[in-house]
């Protein structure tokens, strides 16, 4: 089911409260994978979302991944007491692009080893932010993720330079074992058809905001056929 693919992205900055409970909502209905919500709305979510099959996720060292390690971690474990089961943290990107990988493969390592030490089924998602790294880098950063243990790689925030393209999920996906490492396409998926293309090219979840539009799409061309 295309809902299923789909983290349903509530992380605007001005995102009311109210906007948070309807988008929960909204995701119920549709019965997404999950919802990705700011950090200060994962209890509520997690309230909101109560008896659903909807997973709550949030965000760590969002949306430039330069808070300290600890306060990565720190942040991870808030989120999980809150009821978070699903975390997209964001690497480094300074690290990586002064090939510090070292630093970016501990610094997700920390994020993965807090998060299933207190809850073991914790997925973890590491976000690249692919319109800021070369090709290599981004080859790189998949790698350190895998060796840390993370549970996706994920193209982007969807607050940079650009979202998810075809091009860079292949390249995930050709670079990680498919075994250890998922893929998330995020930032700029608005259809349906920008969704298969995505699934097509080696993503496993979608990250969107046009969840309704998406899931619709795909109602009324089966009920067209």
């Amino acid at each position: 089911m295309v809902a299923k693919t789909i983290d349903h992205a509530l992380l605007r900055p001005d995102m009311t409260t109210a906007e948070v409970i309807s988008g929960c909502r909204l995701s119920a209905l549709y019965n997404t994978a999950s919802v990705c919500v700011r950090p200060c709305d994962v209890a509520l979510a997690t309230k909101e979302l109560q008896n659903t099959t909807v997973d709550v996720g949030t965000v760590i060292g969002f949306p430039h991944g330069t808070t300290s390690t600890q306060a990565k971690v720190t942040e991870s474990l808030q989120a999980l007491s809150d009821g978070a089961v699903e975390l997209d943290m964001v690497l480094n990107i300074g690290k990586l692009k002064s090939n510090d990988i070292n630093y970016v493969r501990q610094d997700i390592q920390a994020v993965v080893n807090a998060a299933k030490q207190k809850l073991e089924k914790c997925c973890v998602k590491v976000i690249l932010e692919c319109s800021l790294l070369t090709d290599e880098e981004k080859i790189k950063a998949c790698k350190a993720a895998q060796e840390a243990g993370a549970d996706y790689v994920k193209t982007s925030t969807g607050f940079s330079t650009g979202g998810a393209t075809l091009e860079d999920l292949r390249l995930m996906r050709g670079c990680t074992d498919p075994d250890c490492v998922k893929v998330k396409a995020s930032g700029g998926i608005r259809s349906l058809d920008d969704l298969i293309a995505c699934l097509q090219a080696g993503a496993d979840r979608i990250g969107a905001s046009a969840t309704a539009a998406i899931v619709d799409e795909m109602r009324a061309r089966k009920q067209n056929q």
